[in-house]
């Protein structure tokens, strides 16, 4: 590192190489089609840089012709050395015709070669025929290979997105997620497309067009070379400037997405503050700062075409020229003449590709930056289970006490949340979580279902350390309704059955017994169709409280030995959540079940109530011997009471 800690240019060419590797692996698994797109490239383009050379042999015919009929009209006859022609053209002022004589093939027999001229021609149609025919399949090949690696780009996104930890997400905004595999997936795709075929061609394009042009005059061919390092240094130095920018815009993307969902995602709070215009502010400042980078990016990139065009042009007058005084003295034919021009022209079209491609280039190098920084982040922990460990992990053993012993966790290294807990779950039966906010409730959650790992101490579930239950064997007997109320696209039969294994084993009266329990089936019902009907991700089509009712019908129906609760009947109206509530006492009925609640009245009847203070159990009891104790709970309690928050 530099000394102001910024990444030295040693680095940053180490960094890209690695991208290129790793991209060039997602290309190489299809090599064959690699190969047979690299073929057919050399091929098409071998093909089109013969034309030149031959049209200027077509050019030789018909200029010699026309100069052999008008050196027989001039009283020349057949016979007659190149030699004394020259000398009599000389002796007559014609010195420049004289010098075009010598470097020309001249036949006074036959004049005007039509037959050679025409077949000429008709090779060279032949050959651009045959050379697009191979530029089509070339850029179908490489069109195949791209979109096959960009499936696997896509495959290797979605296991890593179901192999994250689900701290990664906590802690990462959505948008940034959502534009790294959505925005920057698609620049790789459209970026590649652009590069690999002009990488190719032009690639092969400067390498045939300086072997022909070599084969004319190597001379001339230095002097078009001469735009080379010209160009090269420019591209160098722009790209220096313009690589940060672009970087810069593709993490402001990501700013503006995120924020732009948070927007949506919050619109009615917005409006009922009425901060529109604060977030008209925020936006607008995250929006100018994202054009500001795309802006100096695309600014400073797009001044490589114009250089290279002039210099490309500066290096075409020269060319011209000097070949024009060559074919004047003879030293060059009119027809290599015209091939030079054209080949002039050719050779700057590949470099200038090659030179603004680094504009695409550099897109593409921090797009795949940040998708690579995604697909390298830590995996969720593998559990190493063995054998005999998986081979107690039944149905019954989740159907056994969950017990917690002297567990430690903390969010931050810095901040202990948990720092001494034991306490003990008895199975079959209903055990509810109460505590202030930010208490550590939740967090036992989600230690029990090994979202997170707790540092020190213990989890059993049956006397088997939850360490050695593999997590999805683990999670296959837990069923979990949260206060978010997640639906997915789909039916709300879909949705309901989504947690269900194997949905032949739910019988139809079961599913509607479950389904009337829940009062589920009082509003789906006047549906126009019913269980049918379509939902989308917001579920606009419910309110929150009916969203929430098919979350805890959908926990029920997937039948889990263990039933976990956070505040699944926040959204309900107090009426309905008594129905709900009974129903609940049903089914959880021989289930082992653990409830968060804040309001109190829903958990009256539980087995067990564990009061949770600063990551600490500091009461546990029933509902009457902890408002015997006069405690936290009693407090709690009585002021929800005493406020009339609850109906008891």
């Amino acid at each position: 590192m530099t000394k102001n800690n910024k990444p030295s240019a040693t680095m940053k060419k180490a960094n890209q190489r690695v991208i290129l590797k790793r991209l060039l692996a997602y290309l190489l698994v299809y090599k064959f089609q690699v190969i047979g797109a690299l073929i057919t490239g050399l091929v098409g383009v071998f093909l089109t840089v013969m034309s030149p050379k031959i049209l200027g042999q077509a050019t030789n015919v018909l200029f010699s012709g026309l100069l052999s009929a008008k050196l027989i009209k001039a009283g020349f006859r057949p016979g007659i050395p190149k030699s004394v022609i020259i000398k009599l053209l000389n002796q007559h002022g014609l010195g420049s015709i004289a010098g075009m004589v010598q470097a020309m093939p001249i036949n006074l027999k036959v004049g005007m070669d039509w037959t050679k001229f025409t077949n000429i021609l008709l090779s060279v149609i032949v050959i651009y025929l045959v050379a697009f025919l191979f530029r089509i399949i070339e850029n179908y090949l490489l069109a195949r290979v791209i979109a096959s690696a960009v499936y696997d780009i896509r495959r290797d996104v979605e296991f890593k997105i179901n192999h994250l930890p689900v701290a990664y997400f906590d802690r990462t905004p959505r948008g940034q997620v959502m534009s790294t595999i959505v925005n920057d997936v698609d620049n790789m795709t459209s970026s590649l497309q652009q590069i690999l075929g002009q990488m190719i061609f032009s690639t092969f394009m400067l390498i045939g067009v300086i072997y022909m042009m070599v084969s004319i005059s190597w001379q001339l061919t230095l002097v078009s070379l001469v735009s080379i390092p010209v160009i090269v240094l420019t591209v160098r130095g722009i790209v220096k400037v313009s690589q940060p920018n672009f970087k810069l815009q593709w993490k402001q993307t990501g700013r503006v997405h995120s924020y732009v969902e948070e927007i949506f995602s919050g619109m009615e709070v917005i409006r009922a503050y009425s901060q529109q215009s604060v977030i008209n502010r925020r936006f607008d400042g995250d929006n100018a700062q994202l054009c500001k980078a795309s802006y100096k990016a695309q600014m400073l990139s797009g001044l490589i075409n114009p250089i290279g065009g002039f210099v490309g042009n500066l290096v075409f007058v020269a060319v011209v020229i000097i070949s024009g005084f060559q074919v004047i003295h003879g030293s060059l034919t009119i027809g290599n003449f015209q091939a030079l021009s054209q080949y002039t022209r050719q050779i700057q079209r590949p470099i200038n590709q090659l030179a603004s491609m680094s504009n695409n280039l550099q897109s593409t190098f921090a797009s795949a930056d940040r998708l690579f920084q995604f697909l390298d982040a830590a995996n969720e922990e593998e559990k190493v289970v063995s054998a005999d460990c998986r081979a107690m992990v039944t149905d019954d053993l989740f159907a056994q006490d969950i017990t917690f012993s002297h567990v430690r966790f903390s969010y931050q290294v810095d901040k202990p949340l948990i720092t001494d807990m034991s306490f003990t779950i008895p199975c079959g039966r209903m055990t509810a979580l109460v505590g202030p906010t930010g208490a550590g409730k939740t967090t036992i959650i989600n230690l029990v279902m090994q979202f997170y790992r707790h540092q020190e101490g213990d989890i059993y579930i049956g006397g088997v350390n939850i360490h050695d239950i593999p997590d999805d064997m683990l999670r296959d007997h837990v069923g979990i309704v949260t206060q978010n109320t997640w639906l997915f696209n789909g039916t709300i039969r879909e949705n309901l059955m989504y947690g269900v294994k194997d949905p032949s084993s739910i019988s139809e009266e079961r599913f509607q017994m479950i389904t009337r329990m829940m009062h589920v089936d009082d509003f789906v019902s006047v549906l126009p169709d019913h269980y049918d009907t379509v939902l989308d991700a917001d579920s606009n089509l419910l309110s929150q409280g009916e969203c929430q009712l098919l979350t805890i019908c959908r926990a029920f129906l997937a039948d889990p030995m263990i039933l976990i609760l956070d505040e699944a009947t926040s959204s309900v109206d107090v009426y309905t959540e008594r129905f709900v509530q009974q129903a609940m006492d049903i089914l959880c009925q021989g289930r082992t079940s653990i409830v968060i609640a804040h309001r109190l009245s829903t958990i009256v009847n539980a087995k067990q109530i564990l009061v949770i203070d600063h990551g600490a159990v500091c009461e546990s009891g029933t509902h009457h011997e902890l408002l015997q104790q006069n405690g936290m709970y009693a407090e709690l309690y009585n002021s929800q009471f005493e406020n009339g928050m609850d109906d008891e």
